[in-house]
Formats: structure tokens, sequence, C-alpha cells
């Protein structure tokens, strides 16, 4: 049992609940049910789980706002988690991942669906190999620390930001389309939609505070990582031209 990955899942429907624990017993998960915001947080400071699903439309606290508690708090934020709910709409789900969401699924679901989206979150929340440092400007990252600064200020990112700015700074002043992005960084795309990169995006810029804009969206091609963005070229002319 200790072996066996723990699934927090937060859902108030018993009928459901038990549907999602039955079926992630018998694919070698551990799954411990919580019908409700203060017994999932019970669990949750009781010790972390391997991963969460998360209801969005809970007796008392919602979803929305647990997973956006859970994401600010240093002790849960790397947890990684699942929305699970029947509002399907793009804005729906686009709040749960700017919420803290890894991904998002929408009722009515299939077993298999839902596994395979465990899976995936779990594969792509794996620690990189530890490799060398990688540079470009003033942004350093180390692999082997999982530590990113810039101008040697240390600036804090989530898994999945630190794996996409690993990957973009690997592979830095290149173009890479969404779908590019999603087989690299996220590997089982079949199951991402390519939205869910602007969100990461969104959330990589925020976490780098003023090296943001290195990370540039070219229209109607993709994202890039560059050492000179645009913003500061523009002002480096301005400045060599006295205006």
């Amino acid at each position: 049992m200790r072996n066996m990955p723990s699934v927090l899942v937060v859902e108030d429907e018993s009928a459901i609940a038990e549907l999602i624990a039955v079926n992630l017993r018998h694919n070698g998960f551990r799954p411990i049910w919580a019908m409700d915001s203060v017994t999932a947080q019970k669990d949750l400071d009781a010790g972390l789980p391997d991963l969460i699903l998360l209801d969005w439309m809970l007796p008392g606290e919602s979803g929305l706002v647990l997973a956006k508690r859970w994401r600010a708090d240093p002790r849960t934020q790397s947890v990684p988690l699942i929305m699970l709910t029947a509002r399907g709409d793009e804005a729906d789900r686009v709040a749960g991942l700017d919420a803290g969401a890894d991904d998002y699924i929408a009722k009515p679901f299939s077993t298999k669906e839902l596994l395979a989206r465990i899976r995936a979150v779990l594969r792509r929340r794996t620690p990189e190999q530890a490799g060398d440092a990688l540079t470009v400007g003033a942004l350093v990252l180390d692999p082997a620390t999982h530590r990113v600064s810039f101008e040697e200020r240390p600036l804090k990112l989530g898994p999945t930001e630190f794996k996409l700015l690993h990957y973009l700074m690997g592979h830095a002043e290149r173009v890479h389309s969404r779908a590019q992005l999603l087989d690299k960084v996220w590997g089982d795309h079949v199951y991402i939609e390519e939205r869910t990169v602007d969100v990461h995006v969104k959330r990589l810029r925020e976490a780098l505070l003023q090296a943001g804009n290195m990370v540039e969206t070219v229209r109607g091609a993709g994202y890039r990582l560059t050492a000179t963005p645009a913003v500061v070229v523009a002002v480096a002319v301005a400045d060599k031209a006295g205006l």
C-alpha cells in the first residue's frame, strides 16, 4: 500500500466518488475520499497525497476557492491537481486552470480518460533529470537544485512552469508552436488542450517578474524565449536615437 500513489478525491456526490475510487484501486492507486472542503483540508493537514481530484461544486467553499488557497500555500502548491466539474464552457476551463489546476475534466467523463489524465499529470510532474545549468541573459535555471534566478535574485516557479521554462531556455530564440510545447513539455498531449499552454505561459511570465517579457508571443506561430525582448530592444533603439 505504501508504494501505491495516493489520490485525494474531493467530491460531494457519493456515487461519483465511489466510481472513481473503485477505478483508482483497480489501477494501482490509493483513493482518499473527502466530501467537503473541511474534510479535504483535514486530509491534507494529515499528509500530502500524490494528486488531488477536486470537484468545482462543493458544499461550503467551492473547488475554485480551494484550488487558489492550496496553490498559494507553499506546503501544497506543488501537489498535482485536476478539477472535475459539470461546468464545461471555455471560460470555466480557463478559470479552473488560472486557479492553479494542472488539468480540467468536464462531467460526464470516461474512467479511461480520467486515468489517462491522472497518469499524464503525474508524468509531467516528475522532476527533470539533473543536468547543466542554463543561462539566457541574466536568467539562470539549475535543474540539479530546481532553482531559477534573474539578476541573481531567486524566483519561485511551480513544477509545470519550471519544466516549461527549462525547455524554452534549452531552445532559446526558437519559436515553438503550442502543439510543439504540448508534445515536448507535457508529453501526452492527446488529453491536453492547446489553451492550457497559454495559461501556463501566463503563469510563467508572472512568476518571472521583470524577466517575464523574455517569453515572447509570436503572433500566429507560438512562443519563444529570448535574451533581448522586443520591449528592451525598442528602448535601446530609442535611447540610441536620442528619443
